[in-house]
């Protein structure tokens, strides 16, 4: 199934005290005809999650390069919708639910492919199903 990952759940996979469970069943339970789709914000995202770990000593070089070899062999479909339209369709999700525009771009990019949304951020999981984005369940939520 095609699913929008948000990099909170990559992000849980790799650093060692963002450990989640569903995070780590949600990707064992992935096949090969799976594909996840991320906005072009999201290498960034990652990228400095990583470095940042680095710096705090929370990895070493090998655990960055050994990750970014992990991530490049998933199946990953980067979604290029970026430019003036992007943005308005960013900052409009990201006034109406109270998110950054980073979470708003995980939202769009949702919403406009018509796909779930996997995310361990409770704000933009609510955010996505008030704006009826089906969400992958990925953390125990209170019913709203």
């Amino acid at each position: 199934m095609d699913t929008v990952l948000d990099c909170s759940v990559a992000l849980a996979w790799a650093l060692p005290d963002e450990t989640s469970k569903r995070a780590d069943r949600f990707l064992a339970r992935a096949s090969h005809e799976d594909v996840f789709w991320v906005p072009a914000l999201w290498w960034y995202e990652l990228t400095n999650a990583l470095t940042t770990a680095q710096r705090r000593r929370r990895l070493v070089e090998a655990d960055v390069m050994r990750l970014l070899e992990l991530y490049g062999a998933l199946p990953i479909q980067t979604d290029t919708f970026v430019g003036r339209d992007a943005a308005w369709r960013f900052h409009s999700l990201a006034k109406e639910f109270a998110l950054s525009a980073y979470d708003a771009a995980y939202l769009e990019l949702a919403q406009r492919r018509g796909l779930e949304l996997a995310t361990l951020d409770r704000q933009l999981a609510s955010a996505a199903r008030r704006a009826g984005v089906r969400v992958r369940r990925m953390v125990s939520e209170p019913f709203e």
